[in-house]
């Protein structure tokens, strides 16, 4: 990790699973405050200004897709990196996570180091890349791969 002290926010309904993770990423060097729904988050990310956010998508009341939007429109000029953290791993939850500008993906349950790794990666980047977030080149990647199997 590097020596700055990247600004995480951990919103997931399941306690357990967003208070062990969140101490997982204050280990690998990460600066982590918790939420556990919402209005909670949004609450929040005035004070503390996240560099990233790891959202669970499946919430009651306001699901990740809804609360990334809502941030994303507070910090329009430099918005942070957000990541989906989902039991869901299929085609369609991808895609969707891909429309709703999540830059990664993490299913359920989440390597934290490899997640650690993957966040850091993305809050350094200046530029966003080529063709978009790392979201939306794997699942480039992966169409490309389905249309090229056979030839075509």
């Amino acid at each position: 990790m590097s020596a700055k002290k990247y600004h995480v926010l951990v919103v997931d309904d399941n306690r357990d699973s967003a208070e062990s993770l969140s101490e997982l990423l204050s280990m690998e060097g990460f600066q982590v405050e918790t939420c556990f729904d919402g209005p909670e988050a949004l609450a929040l990310v005035e004070r503390f200004r996240p560099d990233a956010c790891v959202l669970d998508i499946n919430m009651p009341g306001m699901d990740g897709y809804e609360l990334a939007q809502r941030i994303r429109e507070r910090f329009s000029d430099s918005p942070p990196v957000f990541a989906t953290m989902t039991a869901y791993g299929d085609y369609d939850h991808l895609q969707r996570a891909v429309e709703a500008g999540f830059d990664l993906q993490f299913t359920k349950p989440v390597n934290p180091h490899e997640m650690a790794e993957q966040l850091e990666a993305s809050v350094q980047k200046d530029e966003p890349g080529e063709g978009g977030s790392v979201l939306h080149r794997l699942l480039k990647r992966v169409l490309g791969n389905w249309a090229n199997r056979d030839g075509k």
